[in-house]
Formats: C-alpha cells, structure tokens, sequence
C-alpha cells in the first residue's frame, strides 16, 4: 500500500509539471556544451531514438513518443545490437545521451513523462508514458551505464533550490531508479547510493534514503539495512528517513533485533516531531517472542512528560486562557507537543489493534511496576487505549489492571491529576472509555477503589468540554438513582464538590440533578441531606445560576410536608432545613458601599419557610424533634445571616423555657403514676427558686392524652413532647454557641438543674408493677439519660473546673441510670423505647411494630437473649438490634459486670439506636485522670474537689462509644456495606452527626486523645501490676475487688481495642496521610523515649512496638491478651524490620497460650468468647511463627500427648491454654494452619539440584508426620466437630500434596529412594485412616459429615493413580500392587453391615492403597506383599492380576 501510494505521488508531481517554461542557461560554460551539441545535431543518440519513435524537443516542451514504451525499448535493443559497431556502439549511444542532457532544461524534460504524439492513431499509444530515461533505464542492455550517467549528474544539483513548480532535480534523477522491472547491478547500485548519502546534504539524503526500498532488490536489503543502522548511530536527523525505509526493508529476525536496539538506544535524543515514527517502528518491528521485552523498555524510555510545556509556561497559558486571549494562536508550541503526544498514542493504538501480543505485553509491562513512582502518565493513556479499542478483549484486562493498581495504591490520584492537567487535549479523544471506567470503579464493592473512580469523574469535569460535562452529570446522577449505598453516597458527594467548585458550569444541569427528587425513595436521611444541600446551593445559592428550578424545589418541598405520611414529611423536614441553609446563608460583601446581609424579602422568605415547617411538624412528636434535630444540624454546619440567626435563637430560647422549664416550688402540683421527686440537683446553695426540667409531668400528660380523640386546644400541649427535650435542648446550645462564640453562660443553669422524676427504688420492685407502670418507667429512664448525654454534649468543652466536676458528675449519673434501665428492661418484656434518632426508617409505624416484636422475642428467652434476635425473620424486625449485634457479643460483658447483684439482665447495648448520639468533642472528657479505688482511700476524699478524675465505670462507657464510632468511621467499607436485604439504614442509626465528618477528622481527633488513652492504658498496667505485687502474683487474691477487677480489665481492652481500631485505619496508606500517621506513632514511642530529633517511620514503629510490649505482663484475661497481639501485629505492619517483629509477636502469642487465665473469682476463663480469643491469638502464633511445621508439631508432641495423660479437667502443662474443652479449637487452627504451610511449600522441579530436592523432601517429611499424628488423634478425640475438621482439611491437604508435592517425588524418586519410601509409607498410614472416617461416616449417616466423603474419596483414589504415574515415570511399574481396601470404622473394626450388599457397593470399596515400598526383584515381590499387608492390618492383598475378581471375595 505505502509503495503504490509514493508512486503515485511521484507520478502526480510528474504529471501537473509538463508545462513548466524553460530556464535559462545557468552559466557560460553549459552555455557552450550545448552548442557543441548543437554541432553534432545527428548523433547516434538522436538517431537511434528518433528511429525507434521517439521524437525529442529542445524548446521545452515535453518529449513526444509514437510507439508504445515496450516496442520502443526493443527497437533501441534492435538497432543496438545489430549495430556493426556492436558493443562499441553502446558507449557511443550514452556519450550522445550525455551531450544531449548537458543542457539543464533538456535534462529535467528527459525526467519528465513523455506525451502520445498527436497525429497517427492515438489507440496505439498509452495514455500515461515513462519519461524518456526511464524508458531507456528499462533495456537491460544500457542500464547500468544509464544508472551510472545520472547518479554523476545528481551532485550538480545537489545545492539547488526546489526548481519552478516545486520541482527537485534530485528527487526526479531518484525517481527514474524506483520500481524497475530488473536492476541488473544492484549490489554496485546499492554501493553507489550510499556513497551519495555520505556526501549529500540533509534533504537529498532524506530523498535517496526513503526511496531504498522502491530502488534495490530484496537480496541486498539486509546489507542496505546494517548500513542504515550505522549511519543511525551518527546522524539523529536522519531518523525518521531511515526508519521510514527499515520499516519497508524486509529484514532478518536478528538483524532487525539488533535494529530495534539501536534504536531504542537514541529514544532519549530523538526530536519530539520525529518520536512517533520512532515508536511506530519499535512496534510494528516486534515479534511474538519478544514483544513483552520490548514494549517493557519502550514504556521505560518513553517518558512523555518531557514532551508537554513546563509548569510555569502552563500556568501562564491557563491564566491567558481565562482572560480569553486566543491561546492556540500564541502557543503553537503546546499545540506541536500534543500533536506530537496524539500521533505516539495513535502509533500505539494501531499497535495494540492489529497485534494481540502487542496489548497483552502492554499489560504485563504496567502490571510489573511495583512502586507507585516508577508509575508514568504513558501507563494511564495506554490503560486508556486498550479500553477504548479491546482489540482481542483488551477492555476487560485493562479494567482488572487498573484496579489492580488503584488497590495497591500504585496508580494515585496525583498521576491521574497529571494526566487530565498536561493531556486534556489527547484524552478528549477517549472519554467514553474514561467515563466508562469511572462507571465501573465508582461501582466497585472495594472501598480502596470508589475515590479513585470519584477523582476521574471530577477530573473529566474539570478539564474537557461542554458535552462532556453533560455526560459526567448525567453518569453520576444514574449512580444516585441505583440505590446501592456506597454508589449513591459517593456521587452526592462529588456532585456537591463541583456545585462548590464549579458553580457556573453545573448550573446548566441543574434539571439533571432534579431528575433525582423522583428516587428518593431509595436514598436515606443523610443521602436526602446531600441531595437538598446541592439542589438548594444551585438554585438558591449566591449567584443563583439554577434558579430556574426554584419554583420546582418549593412545590416538592411543599408536597412532602403537607403529607401525611411519616417518611415523605421527613423528607420535606429535611428539605425544607436544607433550602433555608442555602437562602439564609451570609454573604460576603460585594461592593464597599454595599451592605452584606439578606434582603427584607429573603428573609421574609425563609422566616416564612421556617413557620410553615413548624406548623406542619406540631401535630406529630417525631416531625417536630426531627426539624430541631436537622435545624441544629444547619446551625452546627453553616454561617446563617445574623438576621436569621437571631430570630431562630429568638424563638428556640422562648418555646424552651415555655415548654420544658418550670420553676421549683416547695411542692410538686398534679397527680402523677409515680410520686414526683425532684433528682440529681446539683446546684447545692439554691435549694429554692431553682428552675427543673419537667419531664415526669409531661410524660404523664402524654401518657393520659394517649388514646383521647385529639382536638385543637391539645395540639398546644402535644408539641410539649418529652421526644422533644432532647432534641430542642440540642437546638438551643447550638444557636447559644453560635451567637455568643461558644459560651454558654445564658444556660449554663441547665447543666445543674434537677429533673421531676421519681425515687428509683421503684426500680427494684418493678416485678410487682402494673405493663403500663413498667413502661412508663422505662420510658422515664430513657429521656433521662437521653437528656444527661445532650447535656455533657453541650458542656463537655467548657474549661471551668466547676464545670467540669458537674459534667463528670452527669456521666456518673448516666452510668448509673443505665444499671436501673438494665434492671428494668429486664423485667419489661415486648417494651418499645421511646425514639431518639429521628432521621431513621425506625419513625415508620411499620417499622416500630416489628420492634415490638423483636424485643419480645428477646426478652421472653432472658437466659439466651443473644440467639433470639437472629431467630426472626420478619423484614425490619430486628432494626434495632441488627447493627449492634457484634458489639453486643464483644461488650455485653462490660455493661453485665456494672450491676451490684447478677440478674439475667439485658444488654443496652442492642438499645443503642434509642440513646442520643454523643458528639466527638465528648471524648475529650478521657484527657481526665483516672480516679481509682487506692486513690481515694489513700487521699481521703481530699483531692476529689480539686482535681476533675474519671470513674472506671465513665472510662468504660466513654471507650466503647468511641469502640463503635470508630468502628462505623475507620473501619473498611465491606463491613458497612447493605445487605441484600433492607439493612441498610440501620447500621448508621446513632450516627447521623459522625458521618458529617470525615474519616480523616475522626482520626486527627484520634490521636489527639492518643496521649489520654495512653496514660488511661498505663493506669490499667499499674493498677493489675500493684493487684498482682499485694497478692503475691495471684489474680484472684482475697484483696480483689470483682467489680472493679472487672471494670479495669474491660477498660484495658477497650483502650487496646481503641488503638487496634486507629492504627488499622486504611487511610493510613494513602500518600497525604503518613504525616498523620507518625504523628501517632510519636506519641507512642514518646511514651518510651522522651525528645529527639525527627525520627524516621521505622524507628517510630520499633519504639512504639517496644512501649506496647511493656503491657504484656499485666494482661487480666486472654480476650484483653488477644488485642494486644492484635494491636502489635497491626503496628508491626507500618514499617520497619517486619521478621523481628514477626518473632517478637510470636514469642508474645506463645506467652499468652503458655499461661493460666483466671477470673477474678478464682475459676478458670472458658466459654465462647475464651474459645473464640483462643482461635484468634492460636491462628497468630502459627502465621507469626519462623516454622510453622516444627511449631505444628511442638504442640502435637508436647501439649496433645501431656493432655492425653492428665487428668479429664486437667490440661496440658506446657500449654495450659489446651484443654480437653478448648481440644476442638487447637484442633481446627492447627490443621488450618497446616494445610497452609503445605500450600506454601515450592513445588518440585526438574532443574532443582539435589540440595534443593533434600530440602522440600525434608520439609514434605515433615508436614506428613504431622498430618499423621493430626489424623490419628481421631481415634482418641472421635466427636462429630472433629471429624469434620478433618474430613475437611484432609482433604485440602491431600490435594496440595498431589499438586506440590508429587511433582517433587517425580524428579527425586532416583536420588532420593529412601526417603521417598518412607514419605509415601507415613503418608498412606493416613490416608487409610482418612478412608476408615469416610466408612464411619456412611454408617453414622450425618449429612454434615458424609457432604465431605465424595470429594474426599476422589482425592484419595487421584492419589493412588499418582503415585502409580510417578513410579512408570521412574520406569517401577512393577513395584506397584493394589489391594482391596476393606470398609472399618474409626477403630479399625471392619463394617460387616455391607457384606451383604454384593458387589453393588463398589463405591464403597474404590479407595484401593497402592503399595509401592521398595523395589526388590520380580521374584521377591510376594514376599515383600505379605509382610506389608500384615504391617498395614490387612487379611488378605489382592494382587493386580486379580483385581478383576468380585470385591465381595476379599471379605471371605
């Protein structure tokens, strides 16, 4: 194709110049040859060519001819020949050729095409004619000397300029040479070209070098081609010329090869006009073979962000760019280097396209990159060109590599920010594929990869044009509207980004995003949040740029609140909040003169707004505690105008006190269910003229209201709801803060203020009262600890000690009401908890019913009050259980060990949706010291009033709500991810406030309180370690206290749990968060080393891994033990020498498996949780431990075999931690474990040398014999669990065996016989042992355990062909026999019930054992037989022979 295409080129060039006038002479001395021409007008030359019919011109016009070309050239060969002066004539001829092209002009028409002579018939000439020279080029006769003649002629015009009409004398003279029918020297050609090239300028060298390949024969392209190379070397501009003319050679493998590294070598000093053909032909040059080699060193060269403008010449072009200066215009050089960047990627794109080995080694070669800054732009473009073309399927690769990447955090942010700022011009070309993967990342179940999909998104908006803006919103709002929770969260969250960023451009799809209000239905409170905050931002915003869908945002908002439904008045709260956040938000000043607050007819707009959703929330608690709820939201999280600010703080402080305050009289009015009492003043001097909160009467009131027909006069007092006090109190502190810079001097009587409750001893008899008294009670108990949590909320950052005591004092009281509330929850059965977090499903009447049930369920089996939520099986039943069903197992514990009496109580932990949310700033309270036992007893109360201290059962409970709000914030995405089924809102019910801040907040938060909790955590040390010197190293001494045992050891593992939950934070690993995180480093190891330079992350690692292991000592109970292996391993990963650590963290898991654990009360720690503690810290001993196999076996020889001996309630002296209770839990983790290592082991190759082969057959001898001793214990240990186990894992490791293992028993079987034997010996007693389980199993018929035989018995029989395949390998065929392997049971006792069942029950008896011990000569073999059937417990051995016999003699 590309030869033809030149030709005709030449041809057209040829053709359009035939007209051009003559020139004059150019010079004296040409002026004379032509005269002398003149003269000797009839030479042969003129002669013999007019003869043949050709007639030449001398006044510039072209040459006509009258023959055809072919009748020409054999009458020239004619006349020549029979020529008498014959061969001499010849040189005659070209000597008057010569004279003839003396003149310039008859020379250039001698080049140019011929013309049919006029007269005569015109069919017998051609239209198209050669030029005469070429004509004549074309009888073999005279070629060479033709050929000779004008390769002297080009050096005259060498320096020329391009002639008239653009004509080049010497590309014309090399034009005449292409595509001759035969070259008849070409060799001598070749050789004379070339001298031409080394002498000639640039643009003729160019000219002679693209045309080689037309010119010379194949037989001499090889040698033309290492010329080229040569001159490569020596000559960069010629580049493009010359690889132009390799690509066209055909060229041996290897010298094309050699090429290709020449090449590839100068990639670095190749111009950046000439670097797409550079890359064409290192790709198009690859064969299969090497294709991956190539396109690695390719990538590693071609380093495209050489080729863009510096950053400085960018900035300044963008800063034209905005002032709307034509840019393209005054920046060519811009436009070069992308053109240059589109043609390389192009030159790729075709690559990747036609060669299949091309795209996979594309793949490979980004695949290799280990490091993210060895990463280069060119590995995103290419990713991008393989999803655009996927030609051979190579969409689907790039996808997997790409999030391969993205995973391993090798492909960041900061490369993709590179690519769409200096390539936004080349990637336009592949936004379908970038929107696609963006698509697909942003969809992903993997949390490490949905930012990443965001980032391209925003990106893509960013830097391309108008439509594609169209595209990106569009694309995000589909997410929004699929419902998928991560999906939907994280494209609000970018849509919000680019109304914030990128206002003007969004404003034109601000109908797009509306689009979204008719899917609401999916998305949840905080979602609707999102959604109303960026609608509202367009059309209500500063500049208003959506205001064209204002109208519509008002009629929705409208709709939802006139409705009576819960869930669409919630969504209208919500809105309606979020509208008012957007309208009455502060505005900067514009101009001087200009004043910056609100209009008059803004505010009456939102001041109207804020009454109709007040009016339309008054008839239901719910609607009215969620508008003060998400109004406190708006005033925490925006600047309102002062205006507005003032009139809502106005109104909250006045409908507070109206509704929630009276003042205290010397009696309490009304008639009540309880006796009114006021509790928990703590304003000591004003025993009168107090104010209290009046919670009892008002709930009585709404108890009596409950069930009357409502009427108009009672709206009044419903909306005086105690649901309200929390919420409204929450409202009023925040406009407080706000307006008065965070003092709350104007409330600061609410912290100390009494409640009318009444007295809780009540609580002790709640059995004797009536279902309504209990609730009410209930009830009673949760507004009051609701109201106490938003109280320490509101006043836990004020720096007065005063102050201080009394939030201190009001956690006491939480702590304590929550013993009464256990007390009474437990003797409430089918109770339903008043709400507290309003912006969940929970407010839907459905869904409340269904709670009903849940707890019923829950409470009617107090003892196994666990299992009973799991058990139903209704939609929302377990709403509020569901998302703290892990907690409750881990922390049950904690709140239990609070009740002075032991009562089957029920945990609060399942009530956690039902408690007010407590704010991050609460935590600070934890900066308090620890107020201890031996503190007070020591100061005499003394120190009490000066010093602000934390109770252990305040330090508890403030752990474990910051346990669960790390764990919803920090912990990995999968573990929040919905269910198939309608969970999704429960699991952030409790945190609505917690996930308005990032993750990155929460984590700074973090470690801010790190030094806090490390002190809390040296406390616990001290007070197990002072416990331990009084009683003489006993735990449970007479001088322990096992309430408050219990309450230090539960507030160690929750500060281990803590720091577990912070350090594992994946966020960590991003690159803009490592000065955050040796930030936290350095707060632990400056607990050990004071001061210091700046220390690296490995040295921090290693001081906070040595501070941590101090703790080691005074570890209470193995669960607490388990989080500080926990906690050392998670460290231990940051960096740093990771095989010390790895020793350490296993020497400390064999320390804690190595001791006795007791409670408090003396008896020994078991149960689930001990069991489940056990597994964990098991599992890290094997996966820490330098050999797992001798760890393997160190337990089976000394602690089975120690426990086999003692005693029924004893356990194992070296491992007391093995017991016959936990022999089940030991069992599995070391079969687990050892079916890894096995996995682990290399497998076997041919090219291992003997020393290689002894080593894997050692440690194959080695994981045998435990697997042996592993089996056997089956015979003791029989119970059903541990059958399965090790049907299970026997199994896995015998099919790891036959993968890894027998390939090595195949190549050292002839160096190695012994060892092998004896392999293969051990091996088989256990795989008879497996088959006898497989028999036991069958007889017991249990489905649990047969479900494992099928799978079981394949592997077994694959083996026995194995081994039989390995030895015909090794030419042994006849060592191998097979026997008929009788059914038995675990004892060995044959299974006689099967006799009778004939040969019927093959099946039964497929799992034939080979033996393969020695090879002793053909003769000895019976013999040999014999003795190894009576070893292996057999009656009777069938030889091969026989096999064919009925299974059924083998019994007889």
């Amino acid at each position: 194709m590309m030869r033809k295409k030149r030709r005709s080129s030449v041809e057209k060039v040829e053709g359009t110049s035939t007209v051009t006038k003559a020139k004059k002479s150019r010079s004296n001395g040409r002026q004379s040859k032509g005269a002398v021409s003149k003269e000797t007008n009839e030479s042969v030359f003129d002669v013999f060519v007019r003869e043949a019919g050709v007639t030449l011109k001398r006044d510039g016009t072209s040459n006509e001819i009258a023959v055809d070309q072919v009748v020409f050239q054999r009458r020239i060969q004619q006349q020549l020949q029979k020529s008498p002066r014959y061969p001499g004539i010849m040189q005659e001829f070209i000597a008057g050729l010569e004279v003839y092209i003396e003149d310039p002009d008859t020379f250039k028409n001698c080049l140019l095409p011929c013309v049919p002579q006029s007269e005569g018939d015109p069919s017998s000439v051609s239209s198209f004619q050669e030029s005469l020279l070429r004509v004549l080029l074309g009888s073999e006769m005279l070629q060479t000397l033709i050929i000779n003649t004008l390769l002297e002629k080009l050096p005259e015009f060498m320096l020329d300029s391009t002639g008239d009409g653009g004509l080049s004398i010497p590309r014309m003279i090399i034009n005449q040479l292409k595509w001759l029918d035969r070259v008849v020297d070409s060799k001598e050609l070749a050789v004379k070209l070339m001298e031409l090239v080394s002498v000639a300028p640039v643009e003729v060298q160019r000219d002679i070098i693209t045309s080689l390949p037309e010119i010379l024969e194949d037989s001499q392209h090889n040698d033309i081609a290492k010329e080229l190379n040569s001159l490569l070397q020596e000559n960069t501009q010629l580049t493009v010329p010359i690889l132009d003319a390799l690509s066209s050679l055909s060229l041996s493998s290897s010298l094309l090869t050699e090429v290709r590294g020449a090449v590839m070598a100068t990639l670095a000093a190749v111009q950046l006009e000439d670097l797409p053909v550079v890359v064409k032909f290192i790709l198009h040059s690859v064969s299969a073979s090497d294709a991956c080699e190539v396109v690695s060193n390719l990538r590693k060269k071609l380093d495209l962000e050489q080729c863009v403008l510096p950053p400085v010449l960018q900035a300044s072009q963008s800063r034209m760019k905005s002032k709307g200066a034509a840019v393209s215009a005054s920046t060519p050089a811009a436009a070069s280097s992308q053109n240059s960047v589109t043609l390389i990627l192009d030159c790729i794109k075709s690559a990747v396209r036609f060669q299949k080995t091309i795209s996979e080694a594309w793949l490979k070669a980004i695949e290799s990159v280990d490091e993210a800054e060895d990463h280069k732009v060119v590995d995103l473009l290419v990713l991008f060109i393989l999803h655009s073309t996927n030609a051979n399927q190579s969409r689907r690769g790039a996808e997997r590599v790409l999030k391969l990447k993205v995973r391993n955090g090798l492909i960041q942010e900061a490369l993709l920010q590179r690519t769409f700022r200096d390539y936004a011009q080349v990637m336009r070309g592949y936004f379908p594929s970038i929107l696609a993967i963006a698509q697909s990342l942003l969809r992903s179940p993997d949390p490490c990869m949905v930012p990443f999909g965001g980032h391209v998104y925003r990106h893509s908006f960013t830097a391309f044009d108008s439509y594609c803006h169209q595209e990106v919103v569009g694309s995000l709002v589909t997410h929004v509207c699929s419902g998928v929770g991560g999906e939907v969260d994280v494209a609000l969250e970018l849509l919000c980004g680019l109304v914030t960023e990128n206002p003007s451009e969004m404003a034109p799809y601000a109908v797009f995003v509306k689009g979204i209000l008719d899917y609401m239905d999916n998305l949840t409170p905080q979602q609707i949040r999102r959604l109303f905050h960026l609608l509202s931002k367009l059309a209500f915003g500063q500049q208003q740029q959506g205001s064209h869908i204002q109208d519509d945002m008002h009629i929705v908002i409208r709709k939802q609140l006139s409705s009576t439904v819960p869930k669409y008045k919630r969504i209208g709260i919500i809105g309606a909040v979020m509208i008012v956040g957007s309208m009455g938000a502060s505005r900067p000043k514009v101009k001087e003169s200009q004043n910056a607050s609100l209009s008059q007819e803004t505010v009456r707009q939102v001041t109207a707004l804020l009454e109709l959703v007040k009016s339309s929330s008054e008839s239901s608690p719910e609607a009215a505690a969620l508008y003060y709820d998400e109004l406190a939201n708006l005033i925490w999280s925006s600047t309102l105008d002062p205006q507005v600010q003032e009139m809502i703080g106005r109104s909250v402080l006045d409908d507070f006190q109206d509704d929630f305050v009276v003042d205290l009289g010397p009696d309490i009015t009304g008639s009540f269910a309880f006796p009114a009492r006021v509790m928990y003043n703590l304003e000591e001097e004003e025993s009168q003229g107090g104010i209290a909160i009046n919670l009892l009467p008002l709930m009585s009131k709404e108890v009596q209201n409950k069930g009357e027909q409502q009427t108009q006069s009672k709206k009044s007092q419903l909306r005086a709801s105690p649901l309200c006090l929390s919420p409204f109190f929450r409202l009023l502190r925040l406009c407080e803060e706000k307006q008065h810079q965070g003092d709350l001097e104007e409330i600061d009587a609410l912290l100390g203020c009494p409640l009318i409750l009444t007295d809780m001893d009540v609580v002790e008899k709640v059995e004797s009262l009536s279902k309504a008294e209990r609730e009410l009670l209930c009830s009673l108990l949760f507004h009051t600890i609701n109201w106490f949590r938003e109280v320490v909320n509101a006043f836990c950052k004020q720096k007065d000690t005063e102050m201080k005591m009394k939030v201190m004092t009001r956690l006491q009281n939480i702590t304590y009401l929550q013993t009464l509330l256990e007390r009474a929850l437990a003797g409430t059965p089918g109770y339903v908890p008043p709400l507290s977090n309003f912006d969940g499903e929970s407010t839907d009447g459905i869904a409340l019913g269904s709670t009903v049930a849940a707890n019923k369920a829950k409470k009617d089996g107090k003892g196994k009050k666990r299992k009973a939520p799991g058990k139903n099986t209704s939609e929302g039943s377990s709403q509020p259980e569901e998302g703290t069903e892990a907690d409750e197992t881990q922390q049950e514990q904690p709140e239990k060990e609070k009740e002075k009496e032991f009562r089957p109580a029920v945990s609060l932990t399942a009530y956690r949706a039902f408690f007010r949310e407590l704010d991050m700033e609460v935590l600070s309270v934890l900066q308090c010291g620890l107020l201890s036992r031996s503190l007070l007893d020591t100061e005499l109360h003394t120190k009490v009033r000066e010093e602000v201290l934390l109770g252990g059962a305040e330090l508890v409970f403030l752990l474990e709500d910051m346990l669960q709000k790390l764990e919803f914030s920090l912990t990995a995405a999968p573990a929040k991810r919905a269910p198939f089924l309608k969970a999704r809102a429960d699991k952030s019910v409790g945190f609505s406030h917690l996930q308005q801040r990032s993750s990155k907040d929460i984590a700074s938060c973090c470690i801010q309180l790190l030094p806090a909790l490390c002190t809390h955590l040296e406390n616990c040390h001290n007070h197990f370690q002072t416990m331990l010197s009084e009683n003489n190293g006993v735990v449970d001494g007479p001088a322990t206290d096992v309430q408050e045992h219990q309450l230090m050891s539960s507030g160690y593992q929750l500060l281990l749990q803590v720091l577990n939950t912070t350090f594992s934070w994946s966020g960590f690993s991003q690159p803009g968060q490592r000065s955050l995180l040796k930030k936290a480093l350095g707060v632990l190891a400056g607990r050990l080393k004071e001061g210091g330079a700046e220390l690296t992350l490995e040295q921090l690692v290693k001081h906070s891994f040595e501070y941590l292991l101090n703790f080691r000592s005074t570890m209470p109970n193995l669960s607490t033990a388990l989080c500080l292996s926990q906690l050392l391993s998670t460290v231990s990963e940051k960096g740093g020498n990771s095989a010390a650590f790895r020793e350490q963290t296993a020497s400390l898991a064999r320390r804690f498996l190595s001791q006795v654990w007791v409670t408090a009360s003396g008896e020994r720690e078991r149960g689930s949780k001990f069991n489940e503690a056990l597994h964990t810290l098991l599992s890290i001993y094997l996966e820490h431990a330098d050999d797992v196999l001798k760890a393997v076996e160190e337990i089976t020889g000394e602690g089975i075999t120690e426990l086999l001996d003692a005693a029924k309630d004893e356990s194992s002296a070296s491992w007391p931690t093995l017991s016959r209770q936990t022999f089940l839990v030991f069992y599995k983790v070391l079969m687990a474990e050892l079916e890894k290592a096995a996995r682990k082991i290399p497998a076997g190759k041919m090219s291992d040398n003997t020393e290689a082969q002894s080593e894997k057959l050692l440690t194959w001898n080695l994981a045998v014999r435990d697997f042996h001793v592993m089996v056997n214990l089956v015979k003791v240990f029989d119970s059903r669990p541990v059958l399965i186990v090790c049907l299970k894992y026997g199994r896995l490791f015998l099919e790891s065996f036959l993968k890894l293992g027998m390939p090595l028993l195949d190549y050292s079987f002839k160096r190695h016989k012994e060892d092998v034997q004896s392999l293969l010996k051990t091996f088989q007693l256990s795989t008879r042992q497996l088959h006898h389980m497989c028999g036991h199993s069958k007889i017991q018929q249990d489905t649990s355990l047969t479900n494992h035989v099928p799978a079981l018995k394949k592997s077994l029989e694959l083996f026995v062909y194995r081994v039989k395949a390995m030895l015909a390998l090794n030419n042994c065929q006849e060592a191998f026999w097979i026997g008929n392997l009788k059914n038995r049971n675990l004892k060995g006792e044959e299974i006689l019930s099967q006799r009778s069942q004939g040969s019927d029950d093959d099946d039964d008896d497929d799992g034939e054992e080979e033996g393969n011990r020695g090879l002793p000569p053909p003769q000895e073999q019976s013999d040999d037989e014999a003795q190894e059937s009576e070893s292996e417990g057999m009656k009777k051995t069938n030889r091969v022979e026989d096999v064919d016999q009925d299974v059924t003699d083998d019994s007889d």
